[in-house]
């Protein structure tokens, strides 16, 4: 282990204060604890977290030691990220004998430096689109009020509004704010049972933060709230397949009629599909009625790996590469919205997988995600063969081949 800049231990006491100590701090690169100095100054619109029934490690005499409270509690610490920064590091912790498994979050390493916080992260887009902060709470009661007058009949407006006020949802807030991209969820169904689905979870996983559309929306409601956006907002765009809902292309029949009765009425701005793209002939059938890019969610371009995370029911990774393959032939825009969590993506095998897919020049942008997950849980059903190479390293491979972000391009 080589020594690193001077970055402090910080934690949180029981009265909720931040503590820095003159202990070195480490991070968490999947099973290792290391010493690291990739840190910048903790971003405007992450928010910080202790982890309960846990202890934070440091490095002192050339050894990584648990450090404990002298007369109370003490607790690890560490940050969410807002969209436009990519984790480049876990916090390090040790359980005790009562942690559980911790919510779905992304949990980023956050030290102390001359009694300033400091994140394990990189800027890797413009991050104004993503930052809270940048959502005037303040201005939503009243655009839902009046969405709810001009759609009153529309069931998606109300789900939407829920998702906008209590998830704080930002695509849900696109809608009535009138920009950007804004999500229009359409099914209530999935094909795989992922170990980090932020919408529905197995009771002895870990609770999802959010809940998942109960109502299958017609092709009308959809195109009627499509339209809406379309029409009135800054850099228009609708996507299907977001966080409150399952597997979009199970909503096909309802999502093709709209999208027929969208680009008969105009031609005006983005549509977009999330999707496991399990099904490249309704995908090209959605393409000839208006389909302009796909976003496609994969952890791992590695069988094993892919079937072990996300749990596909009927599909698997080749059926993947025939989405990317055909889509690409028929001009649209393809984007990997790859789950990315350090000591996992950049093993050399997993990097050397993503270079066979992406060298063969179909994907047009690589929006990396902060996987929201437990790393302990994660760990445990995916063993971690090698020992990975950095978050970093692993970018600039990829960055070889496509373009790296964190949100949609809009000049399709």
């Amino acid at each position: 282990m080589s020594t690193k800049d001077n970055y402090n231990l910080i934690y949180m006491d029981k009265k909720g204060d931040l503590v820095e100590t003159d202990l070195l701090a480490v991070v968490r690169n999947g099973n290792e604890f290391i010493l690291f100095d990739e840190f910048i100054p903790l971003p405007e619109g992450s928010d910080l977290l202790y982890l309960p029934d846990r202890l934070p490690l440091a490095y002192l005499d050339n050894e990584v030691l648990t450090v404990e409270g002298e007369k109370e509690e003490i607790y690890p610490l560490c940050a969410i990220l807002p969209a436009g920064y990519t984790r480049l590091a876990l916090p390090a912790y040790e359980n005790t004998s009562n942690a559980s498994i911790l919510p779905l979050f992304g949990y980023s390493a956050v030290v102390g430096k001359d009694g300033e916080l400091f994140v394990a992260a990189k800027q890797t887009d413009d991050p104004y689109k993503g930052n809270p902060l940048n959502y005037p709470q303040d201005r939503l009661p009243e655009a839902i009020e009046e969405l709810k007058k001009s759609l009153p009949k529309n069931r998606l407006v109300e789900h939407l509004a829920y998702c906008a006020l209590e998830y704080h949802c930002l695509t849900a807030m696109n809608i009535f704010l009138n920009r950007w991209e804004g999500g229009i969820p359409s099914s209530t169904r999935c094909n795989a049972n992922c170990l980090g689905c932020i919408s529905l979870q197995e009771s002895e996983c870990c609770p999802s933060p959010q809940a998942r559309i109960d109502f299958s929306p017609s092709a009308e409601e959809i195109a009627e709230l499509a339209l809406y956006h379309l029409s009135s907002s800054e850099e228009p765009i609708i996507s299907f397949g977001q966080g409150c809902e399952g597997e979009p292309l199970l909503a096909f029949s309802q999502i093709k009629r709209a999208l027929k009765i969208i680009r008969k009425t105009t031609d005006k701005g983005i549509i977009n599909m999330n999707t496991n793209a399990y099904s490249p002939e309704r995908l090209l059938e959605l393409r000839e009625v208006g389909l302009d890019s796909i976003r496609i969610t994969m952890i791992s371009n590695i069988e094993k790996t892919y079937q072990i995370y996300h749990k596909p029911q009927g599909f698997n990774i080749t059926d993947i590469r025939h989405s990317i393959k055909s889509l690409s032939k028929e001009g649209v825009f393809i984007s990997l919205n790859l789950l990315t969590i350090p000591g996992l993506n950049d093993m050399p095998e997993e990097i050397s997988a993503w270079e066979s897919l992406l060298q063969e020049g179909f994907i047009d942008l690589i929006q990396i995600r902060n996987l929201n997950i437990d790393p302990d849980y994660l760990f445990a059903q995916i063993p971690l063969k090698q020992q990975g190479i950095g978050i970093s390293e692993f970018l600039t491979v990829l960055s070889q081949y496509a373009p790296i972000g964190n949100f949609s391009l809009y000049d399709i």
